[in-house]
């Protein structure tokens, strides 16, 4: 736009840009000054902190970024805030290991680590079968409540930990409870008979013609593990028939399946992939769920 074509607001004498939006015209006003003065200011506080911070990426050739003249890492900080939560942490490891289980518990420091790093190690890693807060599921045993089927106290609760169930080394809990249909050590009216039984132990059923015989067939096959009053044996790992504690479940259907061709579930060997002090942790953790077996 020529001198001579420069057009002037009437209203406030000031020259317009031209532009023209919905009858809108824009004035040609400078900028305010203060804000000039904060964007100048602006600019040299950002040359002060490229001078004295981190603020340039590697570029090609440069190998790293600018440190600055304070050589300030965010990241080195970090590495030294972990190392010192390492350290710490093997230290209170160090007094894991050679403190016992009832030692661990009287002593409230040891008993918080203990408490935390467990409850860190069974959310990574049992929490996905057992629940959170071990309320279990069909199949993986509810760790919340007082029944244990290889034994409740905590050097107990330690043991299956480390070594696992059903695994390949010497120390692992091992039971295996027949396929009494799926292989014919029994006829289907039996395991039918003897499931009907093993309901009325807990009460889930009256007894009837079908239950008395089952007791015939239970009391031959089955008091071995299960014992004659059905109250199990922890040291094979039998469960207690007589309670309301199902790992597979009560119904009639899930008892004769679970005699008929049983699942025998396993679980890992946990000392396999933690430490002394870590499995201890986790059995203290553990034992803090439901209480320790009475």
């Amino acid at each position: 736009m020529s001198e001579h074509d420069k057009e002037v607001d009437a209203a406030t004498g000031i020259e317009t840009t031209g532009h023209e939006w919905d009858g809108i015209r824009e004035l040609t006003n400078p900028l305010p000054r203060w804000w000039l003065y904060i964007f100048y200011a602006s600019i040299v506080w950002a040359v002060i902190y490229w001078i004295f911070m981190p603020a340039w990426p590697a570029l090609p050739g440069m190998g790293s970024n600018t440190p600055g003249i304070r050589n300030h890492s965010d990241r080195a900080l970090v590495a030294a805030d972990i190392d010192k939560l390492h350290a710490a942490r093997e230290e209170n490891g160090k007094k894991l290991v050679a403190a016992s289980l009832d030692e661990i518990i009287k002593d409230q420091n040891l008993q918080q680590f203990a408490m935390a790093n467990g409850e860190s190690i069974f959310g990574d890693n049992c929490a996905t079968c057992h629940g959170a807060g071990g309320q279990g599921a069909p199949g993986y045993p509810k760790l919340a409540d007082k029944t244990w089927l290889w034994g409740g106290s905590i050097e107990e609760i330690e043991h299956t930990i480390k070594y696992g169930i059903r695994q390949e080394n010497a120390e692992t809990r091992f039971s295996q409870m027949p396929r009494f249909g799926k292989d014919e050590l029994l006829t289907r009216e039996e395991v039918t008979n003897v499931a009907h039984y093993v309901r009325t132990l807990s009460g889930l059923e009256e007894p009837t013609e079908a239950s008395k015989a089952g007791k015939e067939v239970f009391d031959m096959q089955c008091v071995a593990c299960h014992m004659e009053d059905g109250t199990g044996d922890q040291f094979q790992g039998a469960p207690n028939l007589t309670d309301n504690d199902w790992l597979y479940g009560s119904s009639f259907e899930t008892v004769f399946n679970s005699i008929y061709n049983p699942k025998n579930s396993a679980m890992p060997a946990w000392g396999e992939r933690y430490n002394d002090a870590e499995i201890k942790a986790l059995a203290v953790y553990v034992s803090s769920l439901g209480g320790l077996e009475e």
